[in-house]
């Protein structure tokens, strides 16, 4: 089992260089699926989902060719006339980039503001076992809202 900082720093990493950073697009693992990844040394991501607006998509990462964490989550816009997806888009990567390139970390609470709304997340747990829940916030109401959970794969 690898060591938990290692992976944490790595997901870190992946998560920057994919959704985040506008990563190359890899062909579909899956018929209709979107899917980004990154690889570096013995760590390999894949970041793979349906659909836009409303959608839902699991990250996966391997250690020497083995699966050990994984993640799923599903998003959609709660409120589609306070916000729509491309600039519910926007938020989301302008927050996660700064969580990810500034606080090293991807758990944990954070809020961000942007001009289109205020990003919230809350998370309990660490890499190894985790739930949380993103949302965007315009004026006092939810627009967008996603579920997350994961951890370690253990065989």
């Amino acid at each position: 089992m690898p060591d938990l900082a290692e992976l944490n720093d790595f997901i870190v990493t992946a998560k920057s260089e994919t959704y985040v950073g506008d990563g190359e697009r890899l062909p579909s693992c899956r018929s209709g699926s979107h899917d980004i990844g990154y690889a570096s040394g013995r760590w390999r991501y894949l970041d793979s989902y349906f659909g836009g607006t409303d959608f839902a998509g699991q990250e996966l990462v391997w250690h020497d060719g083995e699966p050990v964490w994984a993640m799923n989550y599903f998003g959609h816009i709660v409120e589609p006339d306070l916000i729509d997806g491309h600039r519910a888009g926007m938020v989301i990567k302008s927050a996660l980039l700064r969580l990810y390139l500034d606080e090293k970390r991807f758990l944990g609470g954070y809020e961000f503001e942007h001009a289109f709304g205020r990003y919230v997340d809350q998370s309990s747990g660490d890499c190894g076992h985790f739930s949380g829940k993103e949302v965007i916030m315009v004026g006092d109401r939810k627009a967008y809202e996603l579920d997350y959970r994961g951890g370690l794969v253990v065989p």
